[in-house]
């Protein structure tokens, strides 16, 4: 045989470098409070990663572990980038600023330049449907659409990795799920690595293409589960209902055993 005849494959692409990695990552409050047991857990890159379990299971511990505003108490925290944000529960936003001004706000104490940071509200404005609402200020605005100024001042800053902390907890389901859609929609257009948690389980579901199952005292990872029909990157791509059904089901039963 020779060379001609031989089969060329193409080389096998690496997986992308994970954007952060928890490594035998434990918590330890000063006052003796052991709020996290040793968790590894990695975020994989361009992925939404979500968090679920019963409150007090450490998952903010967790994800203000990811964000550098806590250090672990034992083993460590590997992130692979500094570019983050972080988006609370409540939208936090500055009641004497219009929606463009509560955009660029991070990005502005950035030292983002003027222009550029312009430039990136205005496409985040577009993206998260708030076009036409530029000079209108918070008290104008529904619970969903200041939830969306959030989303927006949170991508304005370019980030890699987005820290998300029940964001839509406190919208109703039709206006939770359309935040839903406009995350995804984000995370197709920016490629973003997220790190979501939820008590929904269909929210995390819809979302995740990895569920981190927690328990609680202390908190620890129960286990990681891959969804069997993850989001596409394509809109338009049909999703396996029953066997996000399925899966549903699979998260349900990993939780029922925990205590509360």
């Amino acid at each position: 045989m020779t060379h001609a005849d031989i089969p060329v494959r193409a080389a096998a692409r690496p997986a992308p470098r994970p954007l952060a990695e928890f490594i035998k990552a434990e918590k330890v409050f000063g006052n003796g409070f052991r709020a996290l047991a040793p968790i590894d857990l990695v975020l994989p890159a361009a992925e939404i990663t979500v968090l679920v379990g019963p409150s007090g299971c450490g998952k903010t511990t967790l994800l203000r572990m990811a964000a550098g505003l806590t250090a672990p108490t034992g083993g460590r925290l590997v992130r692979h980038t500094d570019r983050m944000s972080y988006v609370f529960q409540d939208p936090t936003l500055l009641a004497w600023r219009t929606v463009q001004a509560n955009v660029e706000l991070v990005a502005k104490l950035q030292k983002v330049p003027r222009e550029l940071r312009r430039e990136r509200a205005s496409r985040a404005i577009d993206m998260t449907g708030l076009a036409g609402f530029e000079k209108s200020y918070p008290r104008e605005l529904s619970g969903g659409m200041r939830m969306r100024v959030s989303l927006a001042r949170a991508v304005t800053s370019d980030p890699e990795l987005l820290l998300m902390d029940e964001p839509f907890a406190a919208l109703d389901e039709f206006t939770r799920d359309k935040m839903g859609s406009e995350l995804l929609h984000m995370w197709r257009v920016r490629g973003l690595t997220v790190m979501f948690i939820t008590h929904s389980i269909p929210e995390a579901v819809r979302l995740g293409h990895q569920i981190a199952v927690l328990g609680t005292r202390p908190g620890h990872l129960i286990g990681v589960v891959r969804s069997p029909s993850p989001p596409s990157p394509d809109p338009d791509a049909e999703r396996d209902e029953a066997a996000l059904h399925e899966f549903a089901l699979h998260i349900t039963g990993q939780l029922g055993g925990v205590r509360a």
